[in-house]
């Protein structure tokens, strides 16, 4: 079997990376190589460095395609392609009803831990040893070996590093929106948080037609920023309102005294993973995007009365059905991708990246090869 050297970026699994050379091999019959052009970053790739073993981070992430197996057919050598980390097995009990996100062989809600889907993970080595990727992807590397249904073809005009970032962050929060919550036109919606996630929970809900739409956040140029993306209200959250009541009692003001219809939570902070239910009418839905898995308790009368709350994986990612309106959105000039990346980074420079991302500063970093 031939390998391809390269340079990636491998989490010891105990808090730190470095750049280091690691072996690509060639792709077996369902598998694709792919040459990384951009790799965006979000708060899951930090976390993925205390996964208790060597990886190869990244999971976001757009290039070209430089070999394919011989059961490929979707994609060629030369073909721009978007990956994507929900990875379908297509004959699965989710994925046979539609549930591609939820795919049962490939278990991506379980991808901090070694799964059965996990592609041939001899196929990269690192320092002479077989070596995981995250979220059987692997992004920050210049070369990545994915499962074909992990690939979908893309407009070779996109810019890279703004196609990147459509693979997780956008896709996230824009799904939520429009595949889970099904937003209506005319409603009301609150984002709680608009960092990568927030700001595209933002954009879904303007593009799916509400017509209030409120940023929550604590910093102010966040709250600016998320003007830009089609917040009609913004609540800035005072340092004292731990728990957002406050700052919910301001949202139900603006919605009519009775609370939004929608409310999204992005924050990631578990003492926040009930808030949203203190900002949604009765009968409205709450909906948890940022991933949060910690146990937290919260007072029941917050579900009163017949509201929903729900905790969606990937917006409900079909990748040939989303990626594709999505960059359609994109050319239109409804969704903002270009706008979203706010530094770009050389790989030797990813812990600059991580500490911009945890300061705060940018609403996306993406490295670029």
């Amino acid at each position: 079997m031939a390998y391809f050297k390269t340079r990636a970026a491998i989490g010891d699994g105990d808090g730190k990376f470095s750049i280091e050379e690691i072996e690509v091999a060639e792709p077996k019959a369902d598998e694709v190589l792919v040459e990384m052009k951009a790799a965006g970053l979000c708060h899951t790739d930090w976390s993925s460095l205390s996964w208790k073993r060597p990886l190869v981070l990244g999971h976001e992430g757009a290039g070209v395609v430089k070999a394919v197996g011989a059961s490929i057919r979707h994609v060629a050598p030369g073909d721009s392609v978007l990956l994507n980390w929900a990875i379908p097995c297509y004959g699965c009990f989710q994925c046979l009803r539609g549930n591609h996100s939820l795919c049962e062989v490939s278990r991506p809600a379980t991808a901090f831990e070694r799964t059965a889907g996990q592609a041939h993970l001899e196929g990269i080595l690192h320092r002479g040893q077989p070596v995981d990727r995250s979220f059987n992807l692997g992004t920050l590397s210049g070369l990545a070996l994915v499962r074909g249904a992990a690939v979908t073809p893309i407009d070779r005009n996109i810019p890279m590093s703004s196609a990147c970032i459509v693979g997780c962050g956008v896709m996230t929060g824009y799904g939520s929106v429009v595949n889970t919550a099904r937003v209506q036109p005319g409603t009301s919606v609150v984002v709680l948080g608009v960092g990568g996630v927030g700001l595209n929970a933002v954009q879904g809900a303007r593009i799916a037609g509400a017509s209030q739409i409120i940023a929550v956040a604590r910093k102010a140029h966040r709250l600016e920023t998320a003007k830009q993306f089609g917040a009609t209200h913004t609540i800035q959250v005072q340092p004292h309102d731990e728990e957002l009541l406050q700052a919910a009692a301001e949202a139900r003001a603006l919605t009519g005294g009775r609370g939004a219809d929608y409310c999204f939570e992005s924050t990631g902070n578990p003492k926040l993973g009930a808030a949203p239910l203190a900002f949604v009418r009765n009968g409205g839905m709450a909906v948890q995007m940022s991933g949060i898995e910690q146990r937290i308790s919260f007072d029941m009368q917050l579900f009163e009365w017949d509201k929903v709350y729900i905790n969606p994986l990937y917006g409900k990612c079909t990748p040939g059905i989303d990626f594709p309106r999505i960059f359609d959105l994109y050319r239109q000039g409804k969704l903002l991708l270009d706008d979203l990346v706010t530094r770009t980074y050389p790989l030797d420079s990813l812990g600059q990246a991580f500490d911009d991302m945890l300061q705060g500063k940018n609403c996306k970093g993406v490295v670029v090869f």
